[in-house]
């Protein structure tokens, strides 16, 4: 049976639902990230998994639905575990070198993530043809650094700039930085992100700010 509806509405899964979900997601992952998105079907997902494919049909509907919840799992997790570090620091200059170190160290036992994440930004497709993740859908992380960046300047910590400008570049460089490790298995993430760190510390701070 499908699960009832709690009083918003929304489906009420139970913990195997949940605990299925995300085993789904993961054998998923795993599998976009050793055959790409064009190979990765749901027969081939669901032998990885070890379960049939109508387990997957049960809870998604669809290879679209899958993958758009890969993304957006993927980002909740980043999310959970590198907010509680940023709000930790004392100051928003070291905020900023936070943000960027601890994604990276995140994100540097989740390979296979990233490479799925670049799966599916590239080939997953809305019924029109459009991608189905487009710049818009970067508007959260955009929105995210540029009230840091705001507040920093009200602060007084940070020089005077485009909020936006910098907070584009920021993700955009992150971005670049997992699709450069993705590629280079053998380049140092750790380093990469420690010198972006400072690149943008002396990119935004005031020039009076120790």
């Amino acid at each position: 049976m499908r699960p009832e509806n709690e009083t918003d509405g929304q489906p009420k899964r139970s913990f195997i639902e949940q605990a299925r979900r995300a085993q789904i997601i993961a054998a998923a992952v795993e599998v976009i990230a050793e055959v790409g998105f064009v190979k990765a079907s749901l027969a081939r997902i669901a032998a990885h998994a070890g379960i049939s494919k109508g387990v997957i049909s049960y809870h998604f509907a669809g290879k679209e639905e899958l993958m758009a919840q890969i993304v957006t799992q993927v980002y909740s997790d980043i999310s959970e575990a590198v907010v509680p570090r940023i709000l930790a620091e004392e100051n928003h200059n070291a905020m900023i070198r936070r943000h960027i170190i601890a994604v990276a160290e995140h994100m540097s036992g989740h390979r296979d993530q990233i490479a799925a994440l670049g799966e599916i930004f590239s080939h997953l497709r809305k019924d029109n043809g459009e991608p189905y993740f487009d710049t818009d859908s970067s508007a959260p992380l955009y929105e995210g650094l540029e009230g840091l960046y705001r507040s920093g300047q009200e602060s007084g910590a940070f020089r005077d700039f485009d909020p936006r400008v910098m907070a584009v570049t920021q993700q955009s460089a992150i971005d670049a930085m997992f699709a450069y490790w993705v590629a280079n298995p053998g380049h140092d993430l750790d380093a990469h992100a420690a010198e972006l760190a400072e690149l943008f510390d002396r990119a935004t701070r005031a020039s009076d700010t120790d």
